[in-house]
């Protein structure tokens, strides 16, 4: 079997408008959105199957487009997709990461590898490896739990006020989830004032994350940390507080008592193992587009798992292609035992035929062939980005 074409296509879904139940506008420290583009890649080979990805949005849609046209189909096409560790170590350009921009071309792949053999990617990886997300499972107790296919998620809040924060986190806990991810780093005393909020709310029955990407100075995030613990209130993590490359500093965070997860800096290759090695990183939180697949991803999570960290995987406004592909991922590959964060929830609408119920604060992953999951070409046509 040989890849014959690669076709990539910009899609913008809006968002389900906070009021309405939704979560729009989405308010980060860098921006605030009430609708996201995305990338659908779809990969053809000789034999009739067809595989897809999914990507973010790199600077533009049309950007983002031509580098995987233009860029990725010539190192790849008359490849076969079986063979993904040679595919991904021959796609290099001289003085840039080509990595977030092969990755979905890489999950396509795997889609193509599964439909062709007749099997879930995540059986590929190894098979059911953290069902429940919570606990490690000793050989002699694996018959005790069954299978079991739903991936617990945890639920993503923009930034908002801390009345607003506040009713969320009860409807959130309310709706079965056990972990809220917020946004933070517009204003760090404000950041606190909402945990606090939400923490009263729930009457301590949720966890937090909580995410400034990278917005605050490390004083600044001594104090969040600190006061917070002064509070009562242990985050699951604090993720990426400071600026990437910083490790002996966010290793210094420690001394507030919060966990640190850091996330942007473990796109920078060799990064993982650099933060481990400076002790400035309790949890992984990882991500397959910027390690280029989920291969990529199997190899980070194989160096946190060694060095016994707690492994959770992010969320970057995620359709149902890359959905399932995360949902694969963290069923089939050893120590992600925290919940991946998602916001699949607040999408007005997908591009798969058969969207995901996150009712419950759980999703189900596909047990069909690769992904499992059918394409809406009607859906595509009417959110491209012409």
């Amino acid at each position: 079997m040989k890849i014959t074409d690669i076709e990539a296509v910009a899609v913008n879904v809006p968002l389900v408008p906070f009021e309405d139940g939704g979560i729009g506008p989405y308010v980060t420290n860098h921006n605030s959105l009430t609708d996201m583009d995305r990338v659908l890649v779809r990969v053809d080979t000789d034999e009739g199957i067809s595989g897809w990805g999914e990507v973010r949005v790199f600077l533009t849609p049309e950007a983002t487009v031509a580098i995987i046209e233009e860029g990725i189909r010539p190192l790849v096409v008359g490849q076969s997709p079986f063979e993904l560790e040679k595919l991904r170590r021959q796609v290099f350009i001289e003085y840039a990461n080509a990595d977030p921009f092969f990755a979905p071309v890489e999950v396509a792949c795997w889609d193509i590898v599964g439909k062709s053999l007749e099997k879930p990617i995540y059986e590929l990886l190894g098979g059911w490896t953290a069902p429940n997300q919570t606990e490690t499972r000793h050989r002699e107790h694996q018959g005790e739990y069954g299978e079991d296919n739903e991936v617990e998620i945890a639920y993503c809040l923009g930034i908002l006020s801390p009345k607003q924060s506040r009713e969320r986190a009860a409807a959130v806990r309310d709706e079965g989830f056990s972990v809220l991810k917020t946004k933070a780093g517009r204003d760090w005393k404000e950041d606190v004032t909402r945990i606090e909020a939400m923490h009263d709310a729930v009457d301590g029955e949720l966890e937090f994350r909580l995410d400034p990407n990278q917005g605050w100075t490390t004083d600044q995030a001594i104090r969040v940390g600190s006061m917070l613990a002064d509070a009562g209130i242990y985050l699951q993590y604090m993720e990426q507080p400071i600026r990437v490359d910083a490790h002996e500093s966010l290793a210094g965070l420690k001394r507030t008592g919060q966990p640190i997860g850091p996330n942007e800096d473990t796109y920078i290759p060799h990064n993982l193992r650099r933060l481990i090695d400076a002790g400035a990183i309790d949890v992984a939180v990882l991500d397959l587009t910027p390690t280029g697949g989920i291969t990529g991803l199997r190899q980070q999570a194989a160096i946190a798992e060694d060095a016994g960290l707690p492994m959770a995987h992010h969320c970057a406004f995620d359709l149902g292609i890359r959905t399932a592909a995360i949902l694969h991922a963290v069923h089939g590959i050893p120590g992600f035992s925290l919940p991946p964060d998602s916001v699949y929830y607040g999408w007005e609408d997908d591009v798969i035929e058969d969207p995901f119920d996150s009712t419950g604060g759980t999703l189900e992953v596909p047990q069909g062939s690769g992904l499992g999951i059918e394409i809406d070409y009607d859906k595509i046509e009417r959110y491209r980005i012409d």
